[in-house]
């Protein structure tokens, strides 16, 4: 099972940490589809996201502020069964025989592969096949957006996703397939693509992004449930991450969320759209900004901002 990251040692330094600026956006250049790890590993943040290439990179950052560039961890090159459309990436960290190992699950034309590593920095080989090739029975849409999420009640991993429908499936042990007979649809209304699951006090939350992904109504709902596999239930004003013009800011969604250990307190990391080039297109940059949660549990309307994460204290 994945490991949770509430070790001592990062919770001491997140409650001693010094205030620090991290205006947004966050990453250098084009960047899009942010998934968050905080490595128990090695007590740092990394970001994969999607670029403007066929190839997958990674960022760290000890203090959610500085970012280095650590590089490609995945180049479509090296992949035998897809050469483009390299997007939207999930990370699973585990320990394998006291040894952690890295699954990397990656978008490639259209569909679903899996990379194998041992180091959160790559590189990650893939699995040599396409994961997941095809749409479930009765759905309709494409195989993409891939979120991994470990259930820490009982340590069971599932991978979710989707684009104009959700799928769900428990990992193997190899992490690599399939439980059989556990992949199905889950029915969301509302649901279009960019499924993150995570688990707050008992509560399971799917978020998801909606509209056309280059729209500037681009948005973040939210459901909630007793189960990572739902039925999920759908609080009312259930949009939590949308644009605001007045402050130039359109098109906020495919996200990724990290809890800080020791805490309650939670981030989130998503792009938005960047002012259209001269032919009318788009450009996305990613950002973070904190998220809060209501005391019914519900979660709180997000602000996006320019400032970013103005302290990690």
């Amino acid at each position: 099972m994945r490991f949770l990251t509430t070790i001592a040692v990062l919770a001491a330094f997140f409650a001693a940490a010094l205030p620090l600026s991290a205006d947004n956006p966050i990453l250098p250049g084009v960047a899009a589809d942010p998934e968050i790890l905080l490595s128990e590993n090695t007590g740092k943040f990394y970001i994969y996201p999607t670029t403007i290439k066929d190839q997958f990179k990674v960022f760290s950052s000890d203090d959610l502020v500085h970012w280095q560039d650590e590089g490609t961890v995945l180049d479509l090159e090296d992949v035998s069964w897809a050469s483009a459309k390299a997007w939207a990436p999930s990370i699973l960290e585990t320990k394998i025989d006291g040894q952690y190992r890295y699954f990397f699950y990656f978008c490639a034309e259209e569909k679903i592969g899996v990379a194998v590593g041992d180091s959160p920095t790559g590189p990650f080989v893939d699995s040599g096949r396409c994961f997941i090739p095809t749409t479930p029975e009765g759905a309709h849409g494409v195989q993409i957006d891939p979120d991994v999420f470990t259930d820490p009640k009982d340590g069971k991993t599932y991978l979710f996703w989707g684009n104009s429908y959700l799928a769900v499936g428990e990992l193997a042990d190899d992490f690599i397939s399939f439980k059989p007979g556990t992949v199905r649809l889950l029915d969301v209304p509302g649901f279009f693509e960019g499924a993150h699951v995570f688990e707050r006090d008992g509560i399971y939350y799917l978020t998801w992004s909606q509209n056309p992904t280059w729209s500037p109504e681009y948005r973040v709902l939210y459901a909630m449930s007793d189960s990572p596999t739902g039925p999920y239930r759908i609080p009312e004003n259930n949009i939590i991450l949308s644009k605001r013009p007045e402050k130039n800011i359109l098109g906020p969604g495919h996200h990724s969320v990290v809890k800080l250990p020791g805490t309650d307190r939670w981030l989130i990391f998503y792009h938005r759209l960047v002012t259209p080039r001269a032919d009318g297109t788009w450009d996305r940059e990613v950002c973070i900004d904190e998220m809060y949660f209501n005391p019914d549990g519900t979660i709180a309307v997000i602000e996006p901002t320019h400032e970013g994460v103005k302290s990690i204290k």
